[in-house]
């Protein structure tokens, strides 16, 4: 298959610290909100120049993530 499409460089290629990876090993993908968060920061600086915007997204999930565990969503 494509490696674009299965393990694109700006997801980490095809080694152990690829992004999808790293969620199911620290079982993080069974949570939306921190694996988004988790993947946004992995991904920051590697596919676009824009850091600040991507460190921003992993920042809105973990504070969704934060607000749904307190109740207060």
């Amino acid at each position: 298959m494509v490696e674009t499409v299965n393990h694109p460089a700006h997801y980490g290629g095809d080694t152990p610290y690829e992004v999808i990876k790293v969620l199911e090993a620290w079982e993080l993908d069974k949570s939306f909100c921190l694996g988004n968060a988790v993947k946004y920061i992995a991904r920051a600086g590697k596919k676009h120049d824009n850091v600040i915007e991507y460190l921003k997204k992993a920042a809105w999930y973990l504070n969704r993530e934060i607000t749904k565990l307190e109740g207060t969503s």
